[in-house]
């Protein structure tokens, strides 16, 4: 299933060959897909540490910015810098969305929504396969 148009991987961009990406990471990260609730690694975790792309490495997200949205999958309130993400909009299924992508290497990471709890109320919902988890220490 693809959400919008498929990935195109930059050139000159440390990126993990595609035969390097699970099967699952490959669907989400180069075709746009989406994973099923409730079925990603990373939904409920509650480790310290930084969310970085399963791709590339460059850092997305911190656990302090992480909230339980009750959609099933990883939530945050705001990325760890602005310019680590690409904003794109996505007319897939009939909705009208805000999709997500890494700005290093392209990945879809998963979409944003004007919904959620923090200060900017923005609701960062992503894929669990489009990240790795570093922890903190």
């Amino acid at each position: 299933m693809s959400d919008s148009t498929p990935t195109t991987k930059p050139a000159g961009v440390n990126v993990k060959p595609d035969e390097e990406l699970t099967p699952e990471q490959y669907q989400v990260l180069r075709q746009c897909g989406t994973e099923p609730a409730f079925s990603g690694k990373y939904w409920d975790t509650k480790d310290d540490g930084t969310y970085c792309c399963a791709a590339c490495g460059t850092e997305l997200f911190a656990s302090d910015t992480k909230f339980d949205s009750g959609t099933g999958w990883p939530s945050f309130t705001d990325p760890v810098v602005a310019e680590a993400v690409t904003l794109h909009e996505d007319r897939a299924y009939g909705m009208v969305r805000i999709e997500c992508k890494c700005a290093n290497c392209g990945g879809h990471l998963g979409h944003v929504f004007p919904d959620g709890p923090g200060t900017s109320g923005q609701r960062w919902c992503i894929n669990s396969a489009s990240l790795d988890l570093a922890p903190k220490g």
